[in-house]
């Protein structure tokens, strides 16, 4: 009966699943190994090189909060993304729908940020929150417009976006929000302190932002994996002729996919705003919508597997500042390993793939 199968992969498809999980392992050791012959290239001690990158960032508690902080807005990015992929549709402008959320978020709270206001502190978080999520949202329903309307590609559609989007904070921050006493520097006024995002770990900047982002690392999975709104788009993106049979609207698992991506973003955007930086700067992303890219397929597209990836990346973000300060190196080292690990994971992806097809003709 085997012998009739037209893909004898019925006793050999597990394991190459198992090799599919394990592939962020070896490219994550693929990069550090690589790492360490650069610093030798580069004159500087392995050892303590990789020390600077994965030790000295988890040292204390305040470190570990510093690292945790970083994860909230690559998670919060990669499970919208993890959702536009597995939907088969390709969004790459999260950081822009990050940007847009921010503003939106920002001028909420300098709304409400006024001398002898009367609103709780907590309401205004919360509605701050929710223009992110709305700002992110109306964003990333442009690209679904265009690509619903006129069958753009999403991918550059998206991407522009994303640089109108740093022209549209840019705008704000020199005009309409633009902090009258801030001596012409392109920024709004520092929020309130009552307006800001409460601490969840004394001793650092960790706030209540990543306690949110858990809840939705559990809520996210149910939605992919127990919804049958989850299954529709992962039907729709992996097998669209069968979605098509059995009445699944591609029109909708578009939209549905962006919006919730584009919502993820401007959540993460908002508790920017909100959180660490505390008012509206031209640059509240140093591009966390594109390294979330990255997080989302360390991750293997699963929540749960983003905050992985989001703690992995949050690391090189850190380690390539620390490097600059203590080893003397560009901190565009950082941008460095992002790359290397991006390169590996898809290099390994690509050998474990091959190596099913082969086992596949000679089964």
């Amino acid at each position: 009966m085997a012998d009739l199968l037209p893909f004898a992969l019925a006793p050999r498809g597990e394991p190459s699943r198992r090799m599919a999980y394990a592939s962020p392992v070896f490219a994550l050791l693929l990069t550090l190994a690589f790492g360490a012959l650069l610093f030798v290239l580069l004159g500087k001690d392995p050892v303590a090189a990789l020390k600077v990158f994965l030790a000295d960032p988890l040292k204390d508690k305040r470190a570990i909060g510093e690292v945790l902080l970083k994860t909230v807005p690559l998670v919060l990015c990669a499970l919208g993304l993890s959702v536009c992929y597995r939907a088969n549709v390709w969004n790459i402008g999260a950081d822009g729908q990050l940007i847009v959320g921010g503003i939106f978020a920002g001028a909420t709270v300098l709304w409400f940020d006024v001398p002898g206001h009367t609103i709780n502190g907590t309401v205004v978080l919360v509605l701050a929150s929710l223009a992110g999520i709305a700002g992110g949202m109306l964003w990333a329903s442009l690209t679904a417009a265009l690509r619903d309307r006129f069958n753009a590609n999403e991918i550059l559609v998206s991407l522009m976006l994303t640089y109108i989007a740093q022209q549209a904070m840019l705008y704000v921050v020199n005009g309409p929000l633009k902090d009258p006493n801030g001596m012409n520097f392109p920024q709004s006024k520092v929020f309130s302190p009552e307006f800001l995002l409460p601490n969840l770990l004394p001793g650092s900047r960790l706030h209540a932002g990543f306690a949110v982002m858990l809840v939705l690392v559990v809520l996210m999975t149910v939605f992919i994996f127990r919804s049958f709104a989850g299954y529709r788009l992962q039907v729709g993106g992996t097998a669209p002729l069968a979605a098509r049979y059995a009445g699944f609207s591609a029109r909708r698992s578009l939209w549905n996919a962006l919006l919730v991506s584009g919502g993820s973003a401007g959540l993460a955007g908002a508790f920017e705003v909100t959180g660490p930086i505390g008012q509206l700067l031209p640059s509240i992303s140093p591009g966390y919508g594109f390294t979330a890219i990255i997080v989302a397929f360390v991750g293997r597209l699963h929540p749960v597997g983003a905050v992985f990836g989001g703690i992995v990346m949050s690391l090189f973000y850190i380690g390539g500042e620390m490097a600059q300060s203590r080893l003397g190196l560009p901190s565009a080292i950082g941008w460095v390993f992002q790359g290397m690990l991006l390169f590996f994971l898809l290099a390994c992806d690509t050998l474990i793939e091959n190596r099913l097809r082969w086992r596949t003709r000679t089964a």
